[in-house]
């Protein structure tokens, strides 16, 4: 059973600086605490035991209040000096992974979706990386995932106004070297040269879900975060 994660919290949180500033995105407080914890604290539920926190940006400031251990849950850092991009990132922090598979998360969104139903999917469908979708209406700030009945992805839409479409919800399971054999440069982006390029080389799949979904990268979702998780 995958227990281990990469957490992506290097983020900048450029959006946010009228209401947070000088601090990595995912520490900005929400309800009290750094958002990172809600984030933590969601995967310590379904198990996820051991995880990576992907950092950059002002990352002694994460390192300083998480140390090696949160609640349980054994801590382990993979630095950039760099930029390396979601999926550099990705790459870079897989070294301390020692599982068949393990989750990725993105540290500035809280997604509730079932990862146990997703280890399960993701076994039951053969494959290479899961994608958890969240189903979302009214909308225009994301790209959408297309999708058959069995859930494997057949392409990705650009953002643009929709009424009704599957979003990628920034969790994903991925089998352990499947990445890394795509022989992409050290700095790449996980989801256009990696999902999008390859989606007809991978077994990608679709997760959906209407669980519980918040990104803070902007001031007014991040406003919203502290009432509905509080």
């Amino acid at each position: 059973m995958s227990r281990q994660a990469v957490i992506l919290a290097g983020g900048f949180g450029t959006r946010l600086q009228s209401v947070v500033a000088d601090i990595p995105k995912p520490m900005a407080s929400v309800a009290g605490v750094p958002f990172l914890e809600h984030v933590l604290a969601n995967l310590m539920s379904f198990g996820v035991d051991h995880s990576v926190l992907s950092v950059g940006f002002q990352h002694e400031t994460i390192r300083k209040h998480f140390g090696s251990n949160f609640r349980g849950m054994q801590l382990a850092y993979e630095v950039e000096d760099e930029p390396l991009g979601t999926g550099g990132a990705v790459v870079a922090s897989a070294r301390h992974i020692t599982e068949k598979s393990y989750f990725v998360i993105n540290g500035d969104t809280l997604f509730k979706a079932d990862l146990g139903q997703l280890r399960e999917f993701h076994a039951s469908s053969r494959a290479d990386i899961s994608i958890a979708v969240r189903e979302m209406h009214d909308f225009d700030r994301y790209g959408t995932v297309a999708f058959g009945d069995d859930g494997r992805i057949n392409g990705f839409r650009e953002r643009e106004p929709l009424a009704h479409g599957h979003i990628n919800g920034g969790i994903y399971l991925i089998n352990a070297g499947v990445v890394e054999g795509l022989g992409l440069p050290e700095r790449f982006s996980m989801e256009k040269d990696a999902f999008e390029a390859h989606v007809d080389d991978l077994a990608l799949f679709a997760f959906p879900t209407t669980a519980y979904f918040i990104d803070i990268g902007i001031p007014e979702d991040y406003e919203r975060a502290q009432h509905e998780l509080g």
